[in-house]
C-alpha cells in the first residue's frame, strides 16, 4: 500500500502562487493514477486536477489554465502548482491515489493524504 502526506498549504493573497506536494512511501507512485482534490463546507468534496500513469491529465473548469498537475516519479511525488489564486479556492486540499483510472471523481480512491489548507485572502 502507498501512504501520502501532503504539505504546502498556507495563506497567500489573491493572484497569489502556491505549490503543493504529496510524498509517497510505502510503494511507488508510477503504478498509480494520481489526483488532487479540494473540500470546502459550502462544496464537499470536489475533483480538482488528475494525473494517469502514462501522463494524461484533466482539471475541473475552474482551475483550468491556472493550475498545473505533475510528478517526479524519482522523487516519489506528486506536486500542483497553483497560480492566480482566488479567495474561491480557498480549501482543505488532499492528494489520493488508485490503481484504477477513477479521474476527477472521487468516489473509490483507495489511498488519501491527511489534507493541507490553502487559504487565499
Amino acid at each position: 500500500d502507498v501512504q501520502l502526506v501532503e504539505s504546502g498549504g498556507g495563506l497567500v493573497q489573491p493572484g497569489g502562487s502556491l505549490r503543493l506536494s504529496c510524498t509517497a512511501s510505502g510503494d511507488s507512485i508510477s503504478a498509480y493514477q494520481m489526483a488532487w482534490f479540494r473540500r470546502t463546507l459550502e462544496n464537499g468534496r470536489e475533483g480538482v486536477a488528475y494525473l494517469d500513469s502514462d501522463g494524461g491529465t484533466d482539471y475541473t473548469y475552474s482551475v483550468a489554465g491556472r493550475f498545473t498537475i505533475s510528478k517526479d516519479n524519482a522523487k516519489n511525488t506528486l506536486c500542483l502548482q497553483m497560480n492566480g489564486l482566488k479567495p474561491e479556492d480557498s480549501a482543505m486540499y488532499y492528494c489520493a491515489a488508485d490503481r484504477h483510472n477513477l479521474g476527477l471523481a472521487w468516489r473509490g480512491y483507495s489511498y488519501w493524504g491527511q489534507g493541507t489548507q490553502v487559504t487565499v485572502s
